[in-house]
């Protein structure tokens, strides 16, 4: 049975969506079978991949509404090994639409049951918010990776993310770990880079990945190609850095 990973944290910007695409490609690469579910609303996840949200009938909406099992709506990505499922632009309409139902929470959860048979990874990209698709994917999740950039105001709101996962660890998924926090944007050439990764590490210990995602410029430019980074520039610094992050999660098995 498959490790499934929520990528999480409310701020914007903080490269959630760079990780879950280019951390899913990196394993797929390295023989794991992944499947990345694009569980915000925007999207970003399922366009970094190649796909075209318009020419997506059904997605991640459609699995919360119980229409459609997970089966049917997985879709191969250009690289070998890696699976998604999509968000459609009805998923911003989710969280109304299952405001009365019972159980709500355990949707995804529920909806990703079997599909978890087959894969080795699953990661649920989520949006910068701590809603209802964040609660949902924090309730289906085996544990949480939490991305935070190497800038000022870095630890702003991070505790509203760890009282939200507390609770989702205290009433709805008591088994919820903590997979790490994963540093991003790191500037070598900044000194405030260093200083936050170095709080960051006093403050979580032992809960810090050692590999560091570093600013980069190909790695910034390769969603536009609808490309995860291994595939536009493998050479760069951006996709030596989640080759090697799959590596550290691969030696955790």
């Amino acid at each position: 049975m498959g490790q499934v990973i929520c990528i999480a944290n409310q701020k914007g910007g903080v490269g959630k969506t760079t990780t879950a695409v280019n951390l899913s490609a990196s394993l797929a690469a390295a023989e794991k079978a992944c499947l990345l579910i694009d569980c915000d609303p925007q999207g970003n996840a399922t366009t970094g991949l190649g796909f075209d949200r318009s020419s997506l009938e059904k997605g991640l909406y459609d699995l919360l509404m119980g229409a459609v099992p997970a089966e049917e709506l997985i879709r191969e990505a250009s690289l070998s090994g890696l699976n998604v499922i999509g968000a459609t632009a009805d998923l911003i309409g989710a969280e109304v639409e299952l405001v009365s139902i019972e159980d709500k929470e355990f949707r995804l959860r529920k909806g990703i049951a079997q599909a978890r048979q087959k894969y080795d990874y699953i990661f649920l990209d989520c949006p910068p918010s701590l809603g209802f698709l964040t609660v949902n994917a924090l309730t289906a999740a085996d544990s949480i990776l939490i991305p935070l950039q190497c800038e000022y105001y870095a630890l702003e709101g991070l505790s509203d993310l760890l009282k939200t996962v507390q609770a989702v660890k205290m009433g709805l998924n008591p088994m919820l770990d903590f997979a790490g926090i994963l540093l991003t944007m790191y500037d070598k050439r900044n000194n405030l880079s260093q200083q936050v990764a170095d709080e960051v590490c006093i403050h979580f210990k032992g809960n810090v990945f050692k590999t560091v995602i570093p600013r980069n410029v190909r790695l910034s430019e390769a969603p536009s190609h609808g490309s995860p980074i291994i595939l536009y520039d493998i050479r760069s610094t951006g996709a030596q850095s989640y080759l090697a992050l799959a590596k550290e999660m691969i030696g955790r098995e």
